[in-house]
């Protein structure tokens, strides 16, 4: 697939499939044989998504999307957050790699969203400045702030990891370089979670 270029349907289409395949415990067509590894040396990189996702262990997005080497651009952090840095990958994924799609890319059960839940709750504040804090202050400001009330813990969790997947999504979009290639149809921002115990992808948008 080196140096191809995709569409954002047949992206779309290759994320879907392959997260099929990979529900169902097929074995993953994605090439990462010397010759692939060997291609992409000598002639760069072409993938076909970019993916923001948690770095938790359980959620691989080439595992979970059946891919192969070269095939998607993955940046991860707790919590799945688009800072400074994700944003910046992001951008040169789409614009110098020309990828048609991104996916932000939560997961249930997210250990950072249910301690950021935790520490909301608590009505606690979270000391000092240090990037953990941070993090979490972020993910309570624009999410859990926003899940509503009467509802219990669970669904407050699950109402808060959906949020954190929507804000970071918007971040993105709000940058001038993403948003510039999204109005020229080139690009879209897609919101999708992970199942932990299913391995389905439920993308939010189509």
């Amino acid at each position: 697939m080196t140096n191809k270029k995709f569409g954002i349907s047949e992206a779309l289409d290759l994320l879907k499939k392959g997260n099929e395949r990979f529900v169902k415990g097929l074995e993953s067509p994605g090439d990462i044989s010397f010759q692939r590894r060997k291609d992409l040396a000598e002639n760069g990189q072409s993938p076909y998504a970019a993916v923001l996702t948690c770095s938790d262990s359980r959620t691989p997005p080439e595992h979970i999307f059946n891919a192969g080497l070269g095939d998607i651009f993955v940046v991860r952090n707790a919590g799945n957050l688009a800072g400074d840095c994700d944003i910046g990958s992001i951008e040169y994924a789409a614009e110098h790699l020309g990828v048609p799609v991104v996916v932000v890319l939560g997961h249930d059960k997210c250990g950072a969203v249910s301690s950021a839940v935790d520490i909301f709750l608590s009505g606690e504040e979270l000391p000092g400045n240090d990037p953990l804090s941070a993090m979490l202050n972020e993910i309570c400001e624009n999410a859990c702030a926003k899940a509503g009330a009467d509802i219990t813990r669970e669904e407050f969790i699950k109402r808060s990891e959906d949020l954190n997947i929507e804000h970071s999504a918007d971040k993105l979009q709000k940058s001038p370089i993403i948003a510039d290639l999204v109005k020229k149809g080139t690009l879209v921002v897609v919101r999708a979670k992970y199942s932990l115990e299913t391995g389905q992808v439920t993308f939010f948008d189509r």
